[in-house]
């Protein structure tokens, strides 16, 4: 089923409770690849029905960014739901979602604030929590399934979820990768065969790094490393750091927690995202 207002989304999800089934909720902003899938796929796993949503979320982007440009493929993305047996899509118009008068923002700190991502998009949670917390109350989900790739978000989402009681675990799927490494990404459609070749160099210098750290390695070094691998390739460089998995807080040492590599580089006109366990 597809729905496209609210009240239909409502009656949709009421249904699925009345029969006692659990809900989990998969949010996307469609032009789906099999990181999506795979997300689809641990949802059927932890609950018995499963909605997901398609809405390219405005208040995310920022006035330079690529809002207008993003891929959008409605045609393939239901093709590829259906062959999931996905039970309901929720696919509302920006009016739906913020109509005429709309004032209510949610403004994240804590891992919203960790200098990675929010440094170079200020705007970018605040429009990730609000527009999630409408889904949240929208679908009424049980668990809300978000992939790791965007790591930064999962943590924010997670900490929004348990810290407003939205009644909604959430789970991380492990990033899925082409079979060279590079994390899929619905923006990877914007690389030149050569920029996708380049690209790779994210992956095998944050294995470089992590490798290091684990062997023993300062930190400093290994990542250091690693940043001078990706400027060498070309890209230009946001952030390559490693940080606390669960708060995001700065490491200095292997000692300080579980670890996280968490890289943003542009690659011509495109800005790539990546991290791994260390």
């Amino acid at each position: 089923m597809i729905a496209r207002t609210v009240p239909a989304l409502r009656r949709a999800v009421d249904n699925l409770r009345k029969r006692k089934a659990t809900i989990a909720l998969v949010p996307t902003m469609g032009a789906l690849h099999d990181g999506h899938v795979s997300l689809v796929r641990l949802a059927k796993r932890r609950a018995s029905r499963v909605v997901v949503s398609i809405f390219v979320n405005p208040t995310q982007f920022a006035p330079t960014e690529d809002f207008g440009a993003y891929p959008r493929t409605w045609k393939a993305d239901i093709a590829k739901l259906a062959a999931e047996d996905v039970d309901i899509v929720w696919h509302p118009g920006v009016e739906a979602m913020y109509p005429e008068g709309f004032a209510t923002r949610i403004v994240p700190e804590g891992p919203a604030l960790a200098g990675l991502e929010d440094r170079f998009r200020p705007h970018f949670f605040g429009g990730v929590a609000t527009v999630v917390g409408k889904l949240f109350t929208q679908c009424r989900p049980d668990f809300a399934i978000f992939g790791e790739k965007d790591f930064q978000q999962l943590r924010v989402v997670t900490q929004m979820a348990r810290d407003l009681d939205l009644g909604v675990k959430v789970l991380g799927s492990r990033t899925v990768r082409e079979r060279d490494g590079l994390a899929m990404s619905s923006r990877n459609v914007y690389l030149s065969p050569e920029e996708r070749q380049t690209a790779t160099v994210l992956y095998r210098a944050m294995k470089e790094s992590a490798g290091r750290i684990r062997a023993g390695d300062a930190i400093a070094p290994a990542m250091a490393g690693g940043a001078e691998m990706i400027k060498a390739a070309g890209l230009v460089l946001d952030y390559y750091e490693v940080r606390h998995a669960e708060t995001l807080a700065p490491v200095t040492s292997r000692k300080d927690g579980p670890l996280r590599i968490l890289v943003a580089a542009k690659l011509g006109t495109t800005r790539l995202i990546d991290n791994i366990a260390v």
